[in-house]
């Protein structure tokens, strides 16, 4: 119950996010072609949702441990390049999903992460002591 919450927040995020940012659409997908085009957006951001925590449950690790070297002499801010690229492969894997380019990317996983952190905030769920 609780990854369905977390997949909701990551939905919501996820809309709220592309809203804001220039360079960011979520539109039809091959997935849902209903007549609502709000639906369908919820839809489209449903399915970045799940991709992203896929790619971020997968392929993040691996790509981590490859740039460990360079991640250490950045001080860790070649996370965020790592963060860009999983946006942008997201978007080549989601049909409906666009992302203008690397800076935009960029911009979106730093937005999406506060924005997801901010509505996690209200999932005031309590872990049993």
């Amino acid at each position: 119950m609780n990854f369905i919450v977390k997949l909701f927040i990551s939905t919501f995020a996820v809309l709220i996010t592309a809203y804001f940012l220039n360079g960011v659409t979520i539109g039809n997908n091959q997935f849902y072609s209903g007549s609502s085009p709000e639906l369908n957006k919820f839809v489209t951001a449903l399915l970045v949702a799940v991709v992203l925590a896929f790619l971020n449950t997968i392929v993040k690790p691996i790509l981590t441990v490859l740039s460990l070297p360079i991640t250490f002499f950045t001080l860790g801010l070649f996370l965020l390049v790592i963060n860009a690229l999983i946006i942008l492969f997201a978007d080549k894997l989601v049909d409906g999903f666009r992302v203008d380019g690397f800076w935009t990317a960029l911009w979106f996983s730093l937005v999406l992460s506060l924005v997801s952190g901010f509505l996690e905030l209200f999932n005031d769920k309590k872990e049993p002591e």
